[in-house]
């Protein structure tokens, strides 16, 4: 009697969403893990800066805290409403990214003119494109679903807005975020439906441009070529890369001791943005690192299973909003962790969530909101149909025999 109650409860307020338990509890165990690791690498940067010891740390709980807004408004808007801005976000995206040259307004921070000057503070606009961009992409891909999957030309557009794109991070110069962006574009629009040989084809002009790209600069080149080799110039352009392979070598196992490292202690640069995963690889050990990238790789694969039920029941640009995010973070991740192991050429990309910075923890933190979005309209999605395929209670016959018996009795 209780049961029947509480289902025509449920039924008389309609479906129910939630937010993926598991993620939520990786974005924040992230977030947490950040905070220690911030504090922990960036006490000696600070007291040799004479700045104050948690100078860095106060910065990174502000920032966070403004993420945590973010990320809480964008978990309560309906992504529909997210969507019908697509193109106007687009427009936003570029204007910011041709803003970082405009003189006086635009910062030029070693070589790099990556960041706009608000007075108050810096803001580095490539980390709202990327969420900009993975809205544009579910977008288009939501709305020219026949002609992605069955045209060559239908691919022509996305890419063309990713190619723009990415020369205009190209001329700051940002070589990180331009390969990241190529990478995510390629494979939304592939989650998407492009057929692979369109892509292929599509993608043959660009190998060379951006084989060009990397060369053009000698600073890149080294770059390239160091990493191969880094203990053959270890105090020259391999400075970064020993440091980091010397501090994960010293954790071993169960690594030296939380806040215990000595290579942070001024030897290893950008050891509280870059290489932050090098100071948890010597603090953490192995048994650290396997935790990071296993919370790391939770929130990639809840993003991408949720992502494709979200596509199966018809909620595409949700799902194609949880494509995109999980494969950002989830790409940038293996960058900044394949950078720290030497596996990659060094890249100015932080380790989502946990590296120091205000742009990046701020529209991390949003990013990970509107991912939570889209499981909870995913999830109220599948409530909403499970609800329509129950049958109410007055529908369902009388599985009594001797009832039905004295049905018929009656009706003779």
């Amino acid at each position: 009697m209780f049961g029947f109650g509480t289902s025509q409860a449920k039924r008389r307020q309609g479906p129910r969403g939630k937010f993926d338990l598991p993620l939520l509890v990786a974005l924040v165990a992230l977030a947490c893990v950040g905070v220690v690791m911030v504090t922990s690498s960036s006490i000696a940067v600070a007291d040799s800066a004479h700045i104050g010891d948690f100078y860095y740390l106060k910065k990174h709980l502000l920032f966070l805290s403004l993420g945590a807004v973010a990320a809480g408004v964008a978990m309560r808007t309906e992504l529909k409403e997210v969507e019908k801005h697509a193109f106007f976000l687009m427009l936003v995206a570029f204007i910011m990214l041709l803003a970082v040259f405009v003189p006086h307004f635009g910062m030029k921070i070693n070589g790099a003119r990556r960041w706009l000057n608000l007075i108050v503070t810096s803001f580095q606009p490539v980390e709202a494109v990327k969420l900009i961009l993975v809205v544009y992409l579910a977008s288009y891909l939501v709305r020219h679903r026949e002609s992605i999957e069955t045209r060559f030309l239908g691919l022509i557009k996305p890419l063309a807005v990713s190619g723009v794109m990415v020369l205009l991070l190209l001329a700051q110069p940002d070589f990180g975020s331009a390969t990241l962006i190529i990478a995510v574009t390629i494979a939304m629009v592939w989650l998407g439906g492009a057929r692979p040989v369109f892509l292929f084809l599509m993608g043959l002009p660009l190998m060379p441009l951006l084989a060009i790209a990397a060369t053009s600069e000698s600073y890149r080149m080294k770059r390239l070529t160091s990493f191969m080799n880094p203990w053959a110039h270890p105090f020259d352009d391999g400075f970064q890369l020993t440091q980091s392979l010397m501090a994960i070598g010293r954790g071993e196992w169960l690594g030296v001791g939380l806040g215990s490292s000595v290579l942070k202690l001024s030897y290893l640069p950008e050891a509280h943005t870059d290489f932050i995963f090098a100071v948890i690889g010597e603090e953490l050990g192995l048994a650290g690192i396997v935790a990071v990238i296993g919370l790391f790789a939770m929130v990639v694969w809840r993003g991408l299973h949720v992502g494709l039920k979200g596509v199966e029941i018809g909620q595409r640009f949700a799902g194609y909003v949880a494509f995109g995010i999980s494969l950002m973070i989830g790409l940038q991740t293996m960058v900044s962790v394949g950078v720290n192991l030497g596996a990659l050429p060094t890249k100015g990309l932080t380790l989502p969530l946990i590296s120091y910075g205000g742009s990046s923890i701020v529209l991390t933190c949003a990013m990970a909101g509107v991912l939570l979005r889209a499981t909870f309209e995913i999830y109220r999605a599948l409530d909403a149909r499970q609800m329509a395929t129950r049958v109410p209670a007055s529908a369902v016959p009388d599985a009594n025999p001797n009832t039905a018996r004295e049905c018929e009795a009656v009706a003779a």
